[in-house]
């Protein structure tokens, strides 16, 4: 059950937070780091690095429940401001290369995560929660976790990596690739573990950095949440 108040942190007594690999025991307390914490912590990728591109798919309908997720109110992407330098620099390396990131989402609110959680569970989805697709925890909502492509700079059109965004099943796992999607894959690993981001091998798009002490937030996604670099 989660306990909030906005403004204070509070307990979250049984945490269910989703997607993109579990970060913690799923019935273990956490404390949500109060909303004017979120809004020192986090700041907008663009803000960070205005040639990655943002398309921020749970703020659309164009993610796999098919609506807008809870918290997120404005197409932002934001991330934890201690990885925004290691984005960027994984960004320019590959703009060396005429290549380039765009970035899926970012920091996610925990509302948003236990929308996920409940769409799986009313669609008859749970496999998905158990096979880790879905997960009960994230670091999505520390915001050190983003999920991410590599696009063609000059045309801005994302790279054929073998798989949607959001593909449930094994060919999204990293390494299950072949020739140029495999290399593909591979470049945007080689890229951001460069940089310290380390990949969720089952989802090819899904990276996440350390940072010590990160908290999760529930602070919603509007125009002005996020602090500049």
């Amino acid at each position: 059950m989660l306990l909030f108040r906005r403004g204070i942190p509070v307990v979250l007594a049984c945490a269910t937070v989703a997607c993109g690999g579990a970060d913690g025991p799923a019935e273990s307390p956490r404390i949500i780091g109060s909303d004017s914490l979120a809004a020192e912590t986090l700041v907008d990728v663009r803000s960070a690095d205005s040639t990655i591109l943002v398309e921020a798919r749970y703020a659309t309908t164009n993610n796999f429940t098919g609506a807008v997720l809870p918290g997120y109110q404005a197409p932002r992407v934001l991330i934890h401001r201690d990885l925004s330098g290691a984005l960027s620099r994984a960004n320019a390396a590959l703009r060396s290369e005429g290549l380039g990131l765009k970035v899926f989402d970012g920091y996610r609110p925990v509302r948003a995560t236990l929308g996920m959680v409940d769409w799986a569970e009313r669609v008859g989805r749970v496999d998905l929660l158990d096979d880790g697709y879905i997960a009960r925890r994230s670091r999505h909502n520390l915001g050190v976790a983003i999920d991410v492509t590599i696009v063609d700079v000059e045309t801005g059109k994302e790279l054929d990596m073998g798989t949607p965004y959001d593909t449930f099943d094994a060919s999204a796992h990293t390494m299950n690739a072949a020739g140029e999607v495999l290399e593909r894959r591979l470049r945007l690993k080689a890229a951001l573990e460069s940089q310290g981001f380390a990949n969720y091998a089952q989802e090819w798009w899904h990276y996440s950095y350390p940072v010590e002490g990160a908290v999760p937030f529930d602070r919603v996604i509007t125009e002005h949440v996020g602090a500049e670099r």
